[in-house]
């Protein structure tokens, strides 16, 4: 008769293989997941560097094949003081580099879902969810408020929440015809509203070629109404430098670029 020890531990091996054997899948999986798990589209951004007022976007297609270009690349506008680490779906802190602050002028970088279009017009084509603006629609870019990085209708929320917010989204009835507002949608950075992180996201129209942003990300109209157009609901956001997409582009699994800006 075996000892009550060997007995013990021969039934003991046996379970801890069982349970190895369906850790490791489990923990392979965990490794392999990114911050693009679940998306067969992705806009891509890149620019030359931190401080870079421009960059290009790129449209991404998954396939049996893996990802592939949607259209051509394309100049875009960004921050008027560059780029800075998000809050959105990648790790954080992603690496070196700045951080987004409010009113720091800086794009958010990284990697973030796409939220709701936006606009002028009572609809647009898009499978994107849309939301019109009004004359009392408002993004609430004040770190202090509890509607902190929303938009809001004043109607809705009272005419004092909506004080100091530096961000009408009718900007064509507030501000002389501007049209940066006429389409665009979110960019869901700091979805966590969190207090001084940057608020008010998104991507819009370009007022002049080449103008750079508060932080958003700007294009000439056609190209947003195409975007618009082809974007469905899971699509995600990408905005890096050059040098930062390039070292992360194994380990989140980001499309190549066919050439650097």
């Amino acid at each position: 008769m075996p000892s009550p020890t060997r007995a013990a531990t021969g039934g003991l091996l046996p379970r801890l293989a069982l349970l190895l054997s369906l850790a490791v899948p489990a923990a392979a999986t965990l490794a392999a997941s990114g911050p693009l798990d679940g998306a067969r589209q992705v806009v891509v951004v890149t620019s030359e560097g931190w401080d870079a007022g421009s960059g290009r976007l790129q449209a991404f297609e998954r396939g049996d094949d893996g990802w592939q270009p949607h259209g051509d690349s394309f100049e875009v506008a960004l921050g008027r003081s560059g780029s800075a680490w998000g809050v959105g779906l990648h790790p954080a802190p992603a690496g070196d580099g700045p951080r987004k602050r409010e009113g720091d002028g800086r794009s958010p970088a990284g990697v973030f879902a796409i939220g709701e279009a936006f606009g002028y017009a009572g609809m647009i084509d898009s499978a994107l969810r849309y939301r019109p603006m009004l004359r009392d629609s408002y993004c609430i870019d004040v770190p202090e408020s509890p509607l902190y990085n929303r938009i809001v209708e004043a109607d809705e929320v009272g005419a004092e929440a909506v004080e100091g917010s530096t961000e009408p989204m009718r900007l064509d009835l507030h501000n002389n015809g501007d049209v940066r507002y006429r389409e665009g949608f979110v960019i869901a950075h700091n979805p966590g509203n969190q207090p001084g992180l940057g608020s008010c996201i998104f991507a819009h129209l370009w007022r002049a070629p080449g103008e750079a942003t508060a932080g958003c990300t700007a294009m000439e109209p056609a190209r947003m109404s195409a975007l618009l157009a082809w974007l469905q609901p899971q699509a995600r956001f990408v905005l890096l430098p050059a040098a930062e997409y390039r070292r992360l582009q194994a380990q989140w699994q980001l499309p190549a670029l066919e050439a650097a800006p």
